[in-house]
């Protein structure tokens, strides 16, 4: 079932996401050669504590896996999503992907980016230019009396000119009471089609775009999502609101 917010469930979950961007912001400007994820962990805990708020993804647990150890996602290169911190130190054209979630007053808040660990390669700039903008074109489709296979429409037409791999097995979703919620948003799939966007849906619409091939693996820790070809990974990230029939982004700082 998709849950339909009201205005003031909306703006509980604003604030939880503006501490979201606010943490992002705050890593991004810390993502340097030399510091460890680990150490990125811990001043995202701290900012997100700070703001009479929880880190949602640290003990969040699913079918067959440990609780989930950190407050942030940390994937580096070829790791796609949900990668553990740890004391691994980021180095010279790596590429960091960085995803978040926070609680406040019972609501939830996601957003995620990527970013180049000082000079990047050519191919690994645009790999995370065109993922970013494909959110942005997703973002656009989300209005009233659409569906959300337009939203995945929208990513897939164009990130398909770039002959990336759109990763089929991890999704987009609903977000506001719950971390996740339904509808799950693929990055690919027909135009009108799926469930009817409508006032009031908070949705986390997130592209998550490989180098080559589409296919992943788990890694033996049961959280970190590879490329099966070992190629790097992109991951942009917003939750939105739909507010009188328009997409509004709410985890902006």
């Amino acid at each position: 079932m998709i849950l339909i917010k009201s205005k003031r469930e909306i703006d509980y979950i604003r604030e939880s996401c503006k501490i979201v961007a606010e943490t992002l912001q705050l890593l991004k400007r810390y993502a340097k050669a030399g510091i460890t994820t680990l150490e990125l962990d811990k001043i995202a805990e701290d900012y997100i504590r700070s703001n009479d708020a929880r880190p949602a993804f640290k003990g969040y647990s699913q079918a067959g896996s440990i609780d989930f150890p950190g407050s942030i996602c940390s994937s580096i290169d070829d790791e796609v999503v949900h990668g553990i911190p740890s004391n691994r130190v980021l180095k010279e054209g790596e590429i960091l992907s960085i995803d978040t979630g926070v609680e406040k007053n019972g609501y939830f808040g996601d957003a995620a980016l990527t970013v180049a660990i000082g000079e990047i390669s050519k191919e690994k700039q645009q790999l995370m230019d065109v993922t970013e903008k494909s959110l942005y074109l997703a973002i656009e489709q989300a209005v009233e009396k659409n569906r959300i296979g337009d939203i995945s429409y929208a990513v897939q037409s164009y990130v398909d000119n770039f002959g990336y791999g759109i990763v089929r097995d991890l999704t987009g979703h609903g977000v506001g009471k719950f971390l996740h919620e339904e509808p799950q948003i693929p990055n690919f799939g027909k135009k009108n089609s799926g469930a009817l966007i409508k006032n009031g849906m908070t949705l986390a619409i997130e592209p998550m775009i490989n180098l080559g091939t589409h296919k992943v693996l788990v890694a033996d820790d049961g959280w970190t999502i590879l490329t099966a070809d070992g190629k790097p990974s992109a991951h942009f990230e917003h939750t939105i609101a739909i507010i009188d029939g328009k997409p509004e982004i709410l985890t902006v700082s």
